[in-house]
């Protein structure tokens, strides 16, 4: 029997801590989840990190296994399961305050961990979960230990102060796509020296670090996608009425990951993605049930 493509989420899971209770989240938690959700069978969803042995840490379980994510990776460590407490704004735009040194800033390198990396097909990690020594070790090591096959996503996730140079330039060294978002990319251009259009300064990025896509999501304006073949693929927002954005941006990552990892055209991808996010936004908390829909077609798109 011929074995499923591999996609990996790596880094934080935690608890989002909304004023009318928790939500489950994390960056690579939601990717993963959305992947799932998305590939319904078609894809061995994993997600490598690590939880307390605590009342989230057991709902945390609870929840990737409904999701249909593989947690044989999700390590148990003697801290606390991580939280982040969100407050959101009159437009329904979320701002975040993480609690420190939790399980996901002790995520351990394991043979488990070596081994899974052999067979990946997609890795999704980003900055955040780099905050720690112990974290961006493993982090860092996972990545290199991926054939070079693997389609590297670098999700840029600036939360300061949780983000340095370092961790920046050695994140798109080993990376092979990017996903970024307006806010993060001045930043990015500042760090990298890098003048001109957004479209310009991602075009650097790009011919710098050798990558196959780039993907920038601006919120309400839309989103722009570049491929190193030269195709892009520029929308406008969706207008839809947005109960919160928390998920949207890895939901919309996920379906990039799995669209290029099929082959689908750039502009195909491009929709899929923005339809995804879209939905997303209109539901609360970061990983909503997706509908049938939306869920990505058996039959490669050429």
């Amino acid at each position: 029997m011929k074995s499923l493509p591999v996609i990996v989420g790596l880094g934080e899971v935690l608890w989002d801590m909304f004023p009318d209770g928790p939500r489950f989240g994390g960056a690579p938690t939601n990717f993963v989840c959305s992947a799932a959700g998305l590939g319904r069978g078609q894809f061995e969803v994993m997600l490598a990190s690590a939880i307390g042995h605590d009342e989230l840490g057991r709902l945390a379980v609870a929840e990737l296994t409904d999701h249909q994510v593989n947690i044989a990776t999700v390590a148990r460590v003697n801290y606390r399961t991580g939280q982040v407490n969100v407050t959101l704004d009159e437009h329904g735009h979320a701002s975040y305050e993480f609690a420190a040194n939790t399980a996901w800033d002790h995520l351990p390198w394991t043979n488990e961990l070596e081994q899974l990396a052999t067979r990946t097909n997609v890795v999704c990690f980003g900055t955040l979960a780099q905050r720690s020594d112990q974290s961006q070790r493993t982090i860092r090591q996972f990545v290199a230990s991926t054939p070079p096959s693997c389609l590297r996503l670098l999700d840029i996730n600036l939360r300061s102060p949780f983000w340095n140079q370092d961790v920046i330039l050695q994140s798109l060294a080993q990376a092979g796509a990017l996903k970024l978002n307006d806010s993060e990319l001045p930043e990015i251009a500042s760090l990298l020296q890098l003048r001109g259009s957004n479209e310009a300064v991602l075009a650097q990025i790009m011919e710098r670090y050798s990558l196959k896509v780039i993907a920038l999501t601006r919120g309400a304006n839309g989103s722009l996608l570049l491929r190193d073949s030269g195709e892009r693929s520029d929308l406008a927002g969706q207008s839809v009425h947005v109960v919160d954005t928390v998920g949207a941006g890895d939901a919309f990552t996920a379906a990039l990951a799995l669209g290029v990892l099929r082959g689908h055209r750039l502009d195909a991808v491009h929709h899929w993605a923005s339809d995804v996010a879209a939905f997303v936004c209109t539901q609360a908390g970061a990983t909503p049930r997706l509908p049938a829909s939306l869920r990505l077609p058996q039959e490669t798109v050429q």
